[in-house]
Parts: structure tokens; C-alpha cells; sequence
């Protein structure tokens, strides 16, 4: 009876140092810390996990302005339907830096009709000129840039996001300005 608890306890132990392997393997990666001028001026959309919300959009961006406090942001998303010289597109919301002061990198933005996400910043390229956003779960994600990239900048922004775990095959780019 001894050896049978034993055994027992063994594999117990065993499953639960698998468990936490594979649990700390599918969990998200870590955020980055980012300045307080990250959330000011115009990123451009680079890449995007298709939605419901950005069906037909394209030349897609998020403009960030300070808010009334420190820990808030004005954003307003926008895009043009169907080609870079179509109709502009626009939501405002407002944004709350959920990490305030530490890392500043997640973001929870209310826009109207109750509608809220959260994105937490992945990366940042060295030079600040482009970065990756993911909502928690990394179901959805974004890929920003302050210009329209080269190919070869373009491979490398998703090249990243593939090492960060994301299945980059679920990525679109549509045409931007």
C-alpha cells in the first residue's frame, strides 16, 4: 500500500509539473514597457486579425491625444471603406492605462454601444517606429507602424509576431494610405 501511494503521488506530482509546462507555454507573453509618447500622434494599421468590425476596412490607423488625466487617452480609430481613397470610417473612444505608471503598456479603451478592448503592448521596435498589440487571450492582433513599412520591415514585423506566439497565417494587411 505504501508503494502504490507512493507511485501515486510521484505521477501526481509529475502531471502537475506538466500541467504547469503547457500552462506557462500557452500563456501570453509578457508586455513591454512603453513611454508616455507612445500614446500620442498616428500609428498606421500594418496587419490586423480579421473581424467583424473591420470588414472593408482599409488604410486603417489609431490616433492617440492625452486625456484628461494622465492615465487616460483620446483615441480615435479610423479607416476607409473598400480602397486608401475611400470613405472615411471613425470611432472615438477613451482609453484608461490599466498599468499605469509601471509599464503602461495595456490599455482598455471604451468606445460607444458598450463596446470595449483591451490591448496590451508586446513589442517595440529599438527605434520606437512600430509595435505589436494583442487583446489578453492573444485572439486578436495588431501590427502598428508611424509609416507604411518596406517588405523587408514588413517580414520582420511578422516574423516577430510569430516569435511572440501568434499564428501569423490568421493575419491580414490590407492596403494602407
Amino acid at each position: 500500500m505504501h508503494n502504490l501511494i507512493r507511485h501515486l503521488s510521484l505521477h501526481l506530482i509529475t502531471c502537475l509539473f506538466a500541467i504547469g509546462v503547457v500552462s506557462q507555454a500557452l500563456a501570453a507573453p509578457d508586455v513591454v514597457k512603453v513611454g508616455p509618447d507612445h500614446y500620442q500622434g498616428t500609428w498606421l494599421e500594418i496587419g490586423r486579425t480579421p473581424m467583424f468590425l473591420t470588414d472593408g476596412c482599409v488604410a486603417g490607423y489609431s490616433t492617440y491625444r492625452k486625456g484628461k488625466t494622465p492615465d487616460t487617452v483620446m483615441v480615435e480609430d479610423g479607416c476607409r471603406v473598400d480602397t486608401p481613397n475611400g470613405r472615411l470610417k471613425t470611432i472615438n473612444g477613451t482609453g484608461k492605462i490599466q498599468d499605469y505608471g509601471t509599464t503602461n503598456a495595456t490599455m482598455r479603451v471604451r468606445y460607444p454601444l458598450l463596446i470595449t478592448f483591451t490591448y496590451r503592448v508586446l513589442y517595440k521596435s529599438p527605434d520606437k517606429s512600430w509595435f505589436i498589440s494583442a487583446n489578453p487571450s492573444m485572439s486578436d492582433l495588431w501590427i502598428y507602424s508611424r509609416t507604411v513599412p518596406s517588405k523587408s520591415k514588413l517580414n520582420r514585423m511578422v516574423r516577430k509576431a510569430s516569435e511572440l506566439g501568434y499564428d501569423v497565417k490568421k493575419l491580414e494587411f490590407p492596403p494602407a494610405r
